[in-house]
């Protein structure tokens, strides 16, 4: 829990706050319009906490265009390579990726990016699952509802993880030790528990309160789990692909720096647009740990099926 104190530093933080189109170590907030080379380059070794992105998956989106994928690999090395030059000694890099899909098959970019890492001495700590209800339907194959977000740090016990900002309720808060010398003693973490390697967590789509012209941005809930428990105050966030901008969103609402490239002139000024209200308290964004919305308990007629018995019916919902 923020206390207000907590609350008022970071509104003052967030009152000062600038937006920059090009990278100095003495500002807090850069969206950068060109290619994330061309930032990077302006960025000095080891200056950077927390690298968090989703590169284009190379499927054809409006704001990529598909080539082969021998030659998407090399573009994502030079990336990567750059990414791992500007990373702290105790950073991390979060690569959240989907699949490339070719005639058919399914090519996991998580498996075929992993070596570009480790190449550069980099660690695997966990392969975070991001599961999410909506998406395209397929009819040859089951319908993609999870990507990954690899997260890695360099080869050091000393990498930064603060688990208590981002733990999630606890199942059973109430229970007790059974035996032993803590008999009786609840054996729940107050603060709740890890919140594992599976992330529920929607993702943004037509009815969602974050939703823009972008097609595949990141909701802001998802990479707040990631600032919070990878960087401290004031330490900086990057993300080379920063679309509509949320990783530099997330930053800054808990008091980090953040910087971002982005080719796209459109996505450019929305990302601008949703920071400038982010700094003045106007932007809105599902929070964190918000319960799911579940159209049966809410009483959505939609859940009600034409074609079904109501014992049928039921059973749907109850398994």
């Amino acid at each position: 829990m923020v206390d207000f104190r907590d609350r008022l530093h970071r509104n003052m933080f967030m009152e000062d706050i600038k937006i920059h189109k090009r990278f100095r170590a003495d500002r807090q907030c850069v969206i950068y319009e060109g290619g994330c080379l061309d930032l990077l380059r302006q960025i000095p070794d080891k200056s950077i906490q927390l690298v968090v992105t989703s590169p284009p998956y190379n499927i054809g989106k409006e704001y990529e265009k598909k080539v082969r994928l021998q030659r998407y690999l090399e573009n994502q090395r030079k990336v990567i390579e750059e990414c791992v030059r500007v990373l702290a000694n105790e950073g991390s890099l979060c690569w959240q990726t989907g699949n490339y899909v070719d005639n058919g098959a399914v090519v996991p970019l998580d498996s075929v990016l992993y070596p570009f890492f480790v190449e550069h001495g980099l660690l695997l700590r966990n392969r975070v699952i991001w599961h999410f209800e909506h998406g395209l339907h397929c009819s040859k194959r089951f319908s993609g509802r999870h990507e990954t977000i690899m997260w890695y740090t360099r080869a050091t016990k000393n990498y930064v993880f603060n688990l208590d900002p981002v733990r999630v309720p606890q199942k059973y808060p109430g229970k007790k030790h059974f035996k032993g010398p803590k008999a009786g003693q609840y054996s729940c973490n107050p603060l709740g528990k890890n919140p594992g390697d599976v992330w529920d967590i929607p993702n943004v789509k037509s009815n969602h309160v974050e939703k823009t012209a972008h097609p595949c941005q990141f909701p802001v809930e998802l990479i707040e789990r990631l600032v919070l428990s990878m960087t401290n105050e004031n330490d900086w966030v990057l993300d080379p692909y920063a679309g509509a901008g949320t990783s530099i969103i997330a930053a800054i609402r808990h008091g980090r720096r953040g910087v971002g490239a982005e080719i796209e002139h459109e996505y450019i000024q929305i990302a601008r647009e949703r920071i400038g209200k982010s700094i003045n308290g106007t932007l809105k964004v599902r929070p964190m740990h918000k319960p799911k919305y579940d159209p049966k308990a809410a009483g959505n007629k939609l859940t009600k099926s034409p074609w079904k018995t109501e014992d049928a019916q039921e059973y749907l919902f109850t398994g």
